[in-house]
């Protein structure tokens, strides 16, 4: 088959197309013939030399997929209600970057109806990474209010969908004005553009003072401090990135005070059985959300993985540098 190898760690060029040998499923796997994978902020601080391969894991890029199923443990497969040639997405901790995937039954669920396979290649690492985080971490509950910090990314769309579905209010930040309409398109209610605003300060402004229930946070580092001081009593915060840094110095008076919650995760890691928990959650309380047209794929770029037929240019490393410029709102996908 031919995969996207991270051939040294370094800029974008370092992804280069490889044959690789095909991959067999083992016990509880399947195999998929991939039809699109997504690109993710986790592959690019891979290529980097900054985020570990999880032991066992392939060592290719990747981390969600589409596509249709080629061949798997039949037991598995029937308990979950799969069988060969259906379609599925699949939410997996390596390897996605290639034309065939092995993936866990568990951490599969079938492609929405009326969704293509690339659109559903944008779905598993941010709605599993959101369902855990927000949902369920967070216990964001309807008629509360989430801050989403970076509503324009793909962890972010995926964030305001789903929070307004269930009936929550939802605050974004994001880097421009036009990122912030774009935002309020998919559902947001309230958009603040950090650069020209204080979040803290129009958080507190547009709950009356009361402050937010839940943030979910990519930045950590010094935002920690300022979040902390825009929490209504009995607020979570929600920590799943460090772009800003690991140190944060905060007032913990405040945390004692309003009796705040400070937690955060990492989904690579950890076991199939608590992934594949998670992705029954999503199959019965999001996927009909999905089907019935109240959430929509929001992916704005597609790249054929490959590139050009000499291997000298992939088009992963043009989504890489896409993700790096912080251009894109939603979603970055790789078609096979």
């Amino acid at each position: 088959m031919k995969a996207i190898e991270i051939t040294s760690y370094g800029a974008p060029e370092v992804l280069r197309v490889a044959d690789r040998p095909d991959p067999v499923a083992g016990v509880g796997e399947l195999l998929i013939r991939v039809a699109a994978s997504g690109v993710n902020r986790p592959d690019v601080l891979q290529r980097m030399g900054h985020y570990p391969v999880p032991p066992g894991a392939s060592d290719l890029p990747g981390l969600e997929v589409a596509g249709e199923i080629v061949s798997g443990d039949a037991a598995a497969l029937a308990e979950a209600g799969f069988k060969i040639g259906d379609h599925v997405c699949a939410l997996i901790a390596g390897g996605g970057y290639a034309q065939l995937c092995v993936a866990p039954v568990a951490q599969c669920l079938p492609v929405p109806k009326g969704w293509s396979d690339v659109d559903a290649a944008s779905l598993p690492e941010t709605f599993f990474t959101v369902w855990s985080n927000v949902f369920e971490r967070g216990r964001l509950q309807k008629g509360e209010t989430l801050l989403i910090q970076g509503g324009s990314s793909g962890i972010g769309v995926t964030a305001i969908q789903i929070a307004k579905a269930l009936g929550a209010t939802v605050i974004v930040t994001a880097g421009s004005d036009d990122k912030c309409e774009a935002c309020k398109k998919l559902g947001a209610d309230h958009a603040i553009n950090y650069r020209t605003s204080d979040f803290v300060e129009e958080a507190k402004k547009l709950t009356g003072g009361k402050g937010v229930d839940v943030i979910l946070d990519m930045v950590a580092g010094d935002y920690v401090a300022r979040e902390i001081e825009c929490l209504a009593e009995d607020g979570r915060l929600v920590i799943i990135a460090v772009q800003g840094g690991v140190k944060a110095q905060i007032n913990a008076g405040l945390v004692l005070r309003r009796r705040l919650t400070i937690t955060g995760s990492t989904l690579r890691p950890r076991p199939v059985a608590f992934k594949g928990a998670i992705a029954k959650a999503l199959r019965e309380k999001v996927w009909p959300l999905l089907e019935n047209g109240a959430i929509k794929p929001v992916i704005h770029s597609t790249f054929v993985a490959a590139g050009e037929p000499d291997g000298t240019t992939s088009g992963a490393a043009q989504a890489h540098t896409l993700m790096e410029s912080n251009q894109h709102i939603g979603k970055i996908v790789l078609t096979w």
